[in-house]
């Protein structure tokens, strides 16, 4: 007996969202990355369109972080100590996207200021040709310098820039549209919060062609499946039309699941929690591998191991 399987129409789709310039459209990459694009929920083919599959990215800083676990020490090595080498060992690892996260102070512990970041940029996008997304240290004020800044020097580059949000997204979005570059909009975990922060942006004149959403997630076991619910929601919105939800998703599994204690603990700790290493590669894995299903068309990693481990996810699921 043929049982026949009962397949959902979308009336919507995701909107496709292209990031970085070739030389033949005014940028530097080697080539671009383009996300979106889905008529169907992940990875279920038989339902829809899937023109692009979910990139990942590495997470690179443009100095060698104080608070990193000694694990991502010892698998980026002595490449952590310039971003220029740091961005050639992530395109070497198979990343599509470099992901600059610029700090709050320098080296010697003076605030960190635009020249710098500047410098930074440029010589990152001298060191790979990949295209690169760069975001602010988290506070407000200097986002706004820091990032003023990278999108006046890397002009044409078409960067993702950010991270735009409530309170602070008008300077950014600004910047964003006189250089020619896209934003990451981020909110708490909420799919009306999301959808908001899209119409404000859009409301600046940022076409939607050049907004990427992180809705923000948790961990594995710290708070994921809230979040995979408002991805979920924002997704089944998409699809059904909701035009003001139809942005590719970016998440940060790596920023998550690194900063767990079952992540960072490695001493003193029940023996039944097992090798420190392993526990700490499968909780930013698993991690990520979870956020796939909800609809991630980005996901940004710290660990080259994940990246190798989440590549052959995907590979399975679009083969399958």
């Amino acid at each position: 007996m043929t049982i026949e399987l009962h397949k959902e129409k979308s009336t919507g789709s995701v909107r496709t969202v292209t990031i970085g310039a070739t030389k033949d459209q005014g940028g530097t990459r080697a080539r671009t990355l383009t996300l979106g694009g889905e008529t169907a929920l992940p990875f279920l083919a038989f339902e829809g369109a899937f023109p692009n599959r979910p990139a990942l990215a590495l997470e690179i800083r443009d100095r060698k972080p104080d608070d990193w676990s000694p694990l991502l020490y010892q698998a980026w090595g002595e490449a952590m100590q310039d971003p220029a080498d740091w961005a050639r060992a992530a395109e070497a690892a198979g990343a599509d996207l470099i992901y600059l996260v610029l700090s709050p102070t320098q080296a010697g512990g003076s605030q960190n200021v635009a020249a710098a970041s500047r410098a930074v940029v440029r010589k990152v996008l001298q060191a790979t040709g990949l295209p690169l997304a760069v975001v602010g240290p988290g506070q407000a004020d200097l986002d706004n310098e820091l990032i003023v800044a990278v999108a006046e020097e890397a002009k044409g580059e078409r960067l993702l820039i950010g991270i735009c949000e409530d309170k602070n997204y008008r300077t950014i979005v600004a910047a964003a549209l006189a250089n020619d570059h896209l934003v990451q909009s981020k909110t708490p975990m909420d799919v009306n919060l999301s959808k908001q922060l899209v119409i404000l942006i859009h409301d600046m004149g940022l076409p939607l062609e050049r907004i990427v959403m992180d809705p923000t997630t948790g961990a594995l076991g710290y708070g994921i499946e809230y979040g995979y619910s408002v991805m979920e929601r924002l997704r089944l919105a998409a699809l059904q039309g909701d035009s003001m939800t139809q942005q590719p998703m970016l998440v940060n599994p790596g920023e998550e699941g690194w900063k767990v204690k079952e992540s960072k603990v490695g001493e003193g700790v029940p023996a039944a929690w097992g090798d420190w290493s392993r526990r700490a590669l499968n909780w930013e894995a698993l991690t990520a591998a979870t956020l796939l299903h909800s609809g991630a068309d980005l996901l940004v990693l710290r660990h080259p191991e994940t990246l190798r481990r989440l590549r052959l996810v995907i590979d399975d699921l679009v083969a399958a």
